[in-house]
């Protein structure tokens, strides 16, 4: 089976085609989609279009939201992962992390708000035993730290997956020694993405997952440039194109496609371990 580790079905481009962009991927064989929240604001679409796709979701708040957030969010996140601990869909605390690529981080007082907003998260998600789903973007060395600061207070983080990893050799290896695989989708399929084709091709084997990040990170055969969006072309990406991206995966690694689908299955599950008893639930 094919897992999308990542996917924000719930997002407002799918609103006209949801049901058609679930049945693709279906037929696709993509027999999962985790789907992320990203804002208090979206807690009830990620748990709702996780129960119409039959796929799973996360509760967190991404860190290029936190300025939005009201000055209750993270009380309203512990309120809400309290309520669905036993939901056998909800599979992690995510997308939470933090992002040095936007300008604001230059401003110290946003920098302290993404990563007050990233600690707490932690702690909740110790606090439910629950694996995390980190957005990194030139951030993989704070993140690390909160991680190891957690393991040395005795609350250790169950592990989860580093998404759209693009990072050093160097901070992989450090994730997945802290119990982290690493995601890896669209970005994959360009021949300039360098960095993110090494480390797909390098990191150990238990360390990969599959995602799309749809609509984002759209694959190269999606692409579309500033002046053909100019014009009105879309370059939406959908979990239909995860077998297709795997295609490069396997390339770089010398699997056969069956092998990596086999492997990346495995990983995923050992990442967000609700997930395999959702799956016998969803077969029973």
């Amino acid at each position: 089976m094919w897992i999308d580790s990542h996917c924000h079905l719930d997002a407002p481009e799918f609103d006209a085609d949801r049901a058609a962009v679930t049945s693709r991927a279906v037929a696709a064989g993509v027999g999962m989609v985790v789907i992320p929240a990203v804002s208090t604001r979206t807690f009830d679409s990620a748990r709702e279009v996780a129960e119409q796709s039959r796929g799973a979701y996360a509760l967190g708040i991404h860190p290029l939201y936190v300025d939005h957030e009201p000055d209750d969010a993270l009380h309203q996140l512990r309120v809400a992962l309290a309520a669905s601990v036993d939901d056998p869909r909800l599979v992690a605390v995510g997308e939470i992390g933090l992002d040095a690529f936007i300008p604001a981080w230059q401003d110290a007082a946003h920098r302290a708000r993404q990563e007050h907003f990233y600690a707490e998260q932690l702690i909740l998600a110790a606090e439910h035993g629950l694996p995390v789903i980190l957005h990194v973007r030139r951030s993989a060395d704070i993140l690390l730290k909160h991680l190891r600061r957690c393991r040395e207070a005795g609350r250790p983080i169950a592990g989860g997956i580093a998404h759209a990893f693009n990072g050093s050799v160097q901070q992989a290896l450090a994730f997945v020694e802290l119990g982290f695989k690493l995601g890896f989708g669209g970005a994959m399929t360009y021949d300039r993405a360098l960095q993110i084709r090494r480390l797909a091709a390098d990191v150990p084997a238990e360390a990969i997952v599959l995602e799309t990040d749809a609509p984002d990170i759209p694959p190269h055969w999606l692409y579309q440039t500033a002046a053909q969006r100019a014009a009105g072309a879309h370059s939406r990406n959908e979990p239909a194109e995860l077998p297709r991206m795997a295609e490069t995966l396997a390339l770089l690694r010398g699997w056969t496609l069956a092998h990596t689908e086999q492997q990346t299955e495995a990983n995923t599950l050992a990442a967000l371990p609700k997930l395999q008893r959702l799956l016998q639930r969803l077969s029973s």
